[in-house]
């Protein structure tokens, strides 16, 4: 195999691992676990809320919205439970994110549906925030969209050296919801509009280094830690944060590793600094760098819609508070579920996972059709430019 075919093959790899991602966020069934999705518990001083479909990475359905905002509200005003607990079961996934399949099918048949779950979930991430009981989420594995924004506003957010952060909205025709436009904007310089824009994927310490979450704790010791928090005897939100970061101050897993994004973290500040989506791209095409050439790459496969609202998006967010953030996103959710992008979006990803499966039964499939999937960009739709942007 000569070099231009070796980086052809390379470049197909690196499209496959970025397109999983968007697949792994979008992983949903047509079937409901015989298991009960969500489970909901008291245990010691906590209430321990559990996302049950591990099957399908833990990817959040309205009934369990609703099932989990009504046992918060209980929780909260229950003098027996001191702090709320959220974890995914299995080792894969905290949650890979929303029921987005379920949302492109409710198109034209159920549009009461559609505007019942971003209104609930919405609710449900703003309930969060406010809890009044110390809210710990342990965001181990796959922690996407929907999975962030029961996560993000939590007060304690602990990462291991298996998390893996991700937005990968302006993928398929959307854009960072849950709140996004509020806690992307407020991390260090720029680093949230690199990750909402590009769908940047952060992994184990990093999660923690760039500021999603609070703690970092080994995957090994993660069940211990939750004991210790169950066994609390009537805790104060200290008390809570000491065992946090006992565990936090013993984890040696990465220590000295410095963040991926270190090196280039100027230049991100410089290049997404621009107000307008076309800046952002001269940008990175006037730097010239290997690693603004691959971050332009990634843009120009994005939906030019997406990529323009999220912008707006997180540059209105970053003076709002979050009430005010969610009543925007909401907005902007119902006009992108009437647009085109994002049902293009999902059927572009569903194509691809049958064409994975094709592939996998049959080598002889035609690896061109495997490297073009999702490089057009879906046609921007005016109406919801107009929207976000008004």
């Amino acid at each position: 195999m000569g070099l231009q075919g070796l980086c052809r093959l390379m470049s197909r790899f690196n499209s496959y691992k970025r397109t999983n991602i968007i697949l792994q966020h979008l992983k949903m069934s047509n079937h409901t676990d015989a298991a009960a999705e969500v489970l909901l518990e008291r245990k010691g001083c906590a209430g321990v809320i559990t996302l049950n479909r591990p099957r399908f990475l833990n990817t959040l359905t309205l009934g369990m919205i609703r099932q989990i905002y009504a046992q918060l509200k209980k929780w909260e005003q229950d003098p027996k439970t001191f702090l709320i607990i959220i974890k995914g079961a299995g080792e894969k996934a905290f949650c890979a994110g929303g029921d987005i399949r379920a949302l492109s099918e409710a198109r034209n048949t159920n549009q009461k549906m559609l505007q019942d779950l971003f209104r609930e979930e919405y609710i449900l991430n703003n309930a969060i925030d406010s809890c009044q009981k110390p809210y710990i989420a342990l965001i181990h594995g796959i922690t996407m969209g929907g999975g962030v924004g029961v996560s993000v506003h939590g007060q304690f957010r602990v990462a291991t050296e298996k998390s893996v952060f991700a937005m990968p909205e302006t993928a398929i025709g959307l854009f960072p919801d849950v709140g996004g436009g509020y806690f992307l904007p407020r991390l260090q310089g720029k680093l949230g509009y690199f990750l909402a824009l590009t769908g940047f994927r952060l992994k184990g310490r990093d999660v923690y280094t760039a500021g999603i979450a609070t703690h970092f704790v080994d995957f090994e010791k993660l069940g211990m830690l939750e004991e210790d928090l169950l066994a609390l005897k009537s805790p104060s939100k200290e008390n809570i944060a000491d065992v946090l970061e006992t565990y936090h101050a013993k984890s040696k897993t990465d220590q000295d590793k410095p963040f991926i994004l270190e090196e280039h973290m100027d230049k991100i500040n410089s290049w997404f600094s621009a107000n307008t989506v076309e800046q952002i791209v001269d940008n990175l095409q006037q730097d010239g760098s290997s690693f603004a050439l691959e971050q332009l790459k990634v843009i120009k496969k994005m939906s030019p819609t997406s990529l323009k609202i999220t912008l707006r998006q997180l540059m209105e967010g970053s003076s709002k508070t979050l009430p005010e953030v969610l009543i925007m996103e909401y907005r902007l959710s119902q006009a992108c579920m009437k647009g085109h992008d994002f049902h293009e979006g999902v059927r572009a990803a569903e194509a691809f996972e049958r064409c994975l499966c094709s592939l996998a039964k049959s080598p002889e499939v035609p690896a061109l059709l495997l490297s073009r999937l999702g490089e057009t960009p879906a046609m921007v739709n005016p109406a919801i430019y107009h929207f976000a942007c008004t």
